[in-house]
């Protein structure tokens, strides 16, 4: 049987500790979330999904994090889902597979579109099914040239899952998108960013190092108002321009009541540079 919806490939001993299979790390305001099960390109198990669920939540919740990064070791960033880990169930009755994606990758997904701080996506390798739409829920995404995208469900005779249908007709309009879900082809780098799906390629060796002073710049900036404009910006693809206006005007209200608002605008009138501290 496959192991999920989004992959059907041998993806090897999904065994070890969800610290061991996710990464993590903390360094001058960001978070650094980094799959690491590098034999299996990185496909996704049910512990590794709860484990980025609770990173992205902790996120959300510590005012020492300003950013997030999440990235993969190996070729690739993330093959799909791998449901071997899941707890085991009994017979399968009608409800079973629409739960599980309830529970599974849509809130996978919708943890990465809530978190209250930036997350940026460093897309190192192939990052398909809900890989691909991983990475294309970031707020940023970086790839590396050798990344691609592919949009396997197709492939399989299944429909794509994992908030895919939502989240690519709002990045790259409705006949792009059904381009590559009705297709399944590999989409490399170059294209993504010129489709949208991707704001930067760059030589693989220095996807680190450009991923990390993206998040840098994000971790110096007004934490508040990023997330705020986050919230505006995502809220706005399902709202009407009143509504839209409405949602803007409160976020500026909230916002000015933060330190930070206090400290951009001292430093503009002050003629400095501010110096944001996240609150």
């Amino acid at each position: 049987m496959p192991s999920s919806p989004e992959d059907t490939t041998d993806h090897g001993d999904p065994s070890g500790s969800p610290e061991s299979l996710i990464l993590h790390a903390t360094d001058n305001g960001v978070s650094l979330i980094t799959l690491n099960r590098p034999e299996a390109m990185n496909a996704v198990t049910w512990d590794q999904r709860e484990r980025i669920i609770a990173l992205l939540a902790e996120a959300s919740a510590d005012p020492g994090i300003r950013a997030v990064v999440l990235t993969a070791t190996g070729r690739g960033f993330c093959a799909g889902a791998d449901l071997r880990g899941a707890p085991a169930t009994g017979d399968r009755v009608p409800g079973d597979v629409a739960r599980t994606i309830r529970l599974g990758a849509q809130r996978l997904i919708a943890a990465v579109l809530d978190c209250e701080k930036p997350v940026l996506a460093a897309v190192n390798g192939t990052a398909a099914g809900i890989g691909a739409h991983l990475a294309f829920a970031c707020d940023l995404v970086l790839a590396a040239e050798s990344a691609k995208f592919i949009e396997v469900f197709v492939r399989r005779g299944l429909v794509p899952d994992g908030g895919g249908a939502y989240l690519l007709p709002r990045l790259i309009g409705p006949q792009r998108a059904k381009e590559l879900m009705f297709f399944g082809d590999s989409l490399p780098a170059a294209d993504a960013e010129r489709l949208g799906l991707v704001n930067r390629v760059v030589p693989d060796e220095e996807l680190a190092a450009t991923a990390r002073a993206w998040a840098q710049r994000l971790a110096d900036g007004p934490t508040r108002a990023i997330a705020l404009t986050k919230q505006l910006v995502n809220a706005s693809l399902d709202a009407d321009r009143a509504t839209a206006f409405a949602a803007e005007a409160m976020a500026q209200e909230i916002n000015m009541t933060t330190q930070d608002a206090n400290e951009g605008v001292a430093g503009f009138v002050e003629r400095r540079v501010p110096k944001y501290r996240g609150v």
